[in-house]
């Protein structure tokens, strides 16, 4: 069985996903995004993949001509691989997990009683919230880890739950 890949529809598929994630990845670098548009931004990389793969495969001959000669093409290429390297090789000069994720670690292990007032509430309070969230904390000395674990949509549930003003 022989897969026919038209181009009248890889490449406008190409074309479309590469607009949704220009405008998502920019709105996410200069942090004007919302929860929906780097969710939308992640699983569109998927269309891509499959759009530049299907758009490949449609113009097989000619991205073949790419690599048969050394010249400006090749090298955008072979310097793109290069980056993409570096990125597994090494770490951006930081040790450890970046400053989001400390903060969020510091606010889930610490006792809700010193958590509660970062979020203009009292330990009671707080623990009401977490509560309707679904978190039972058993006392003031009691982290949201400790009701959460590892579960990083609890943890979210949690600090929504928080953040939400009364």
């Amino acid at each position: 069985m022989t897969i026919s890949i038209s181009r009248d529809w890889a490449t406008p598929l190409t074309i479309g996903v590469f607009g949704l994630m220009a405008v998502t990845g920019v709105l996410m670098f200069f942090h004007l995004d919302n929860g929906l548009q780097k969710t939308v931004h992640e699983w569109a990389g998927w269309a891509m993949v499959a759009g530049v793969a299907a758009h490949a495969a449609a113009n097989w001959f000619g991205f073949k001509r790419h690599f048969k000669t050394l010249g400006k093409g090749t090298a955008l290429m072979a310097a793109c691989a290069v980056v993409l390297a570096a990125t597994f090789a090494l770490r951006g000069g930081q040790e450890g997990p970046e400053p989001p994720a400390l903060a969020i670690g510091a606010l889930t292990r610490a006792p809700i009683a010193q958590v509660a007032p970062l979020f203009g509430k009292t330990a009671a309070q707080a623990r009401a919230d977490l509560a309707a969230a679904g978190l039972t904390l058993a006392g003031d000395d009691a982290s949201i880890a400790s009701a959460a674990g590892q579960d990083r949509g609890k943890v979210g549930a949690a600090l929504r739950a928080l953040a939400k003003k009364p």
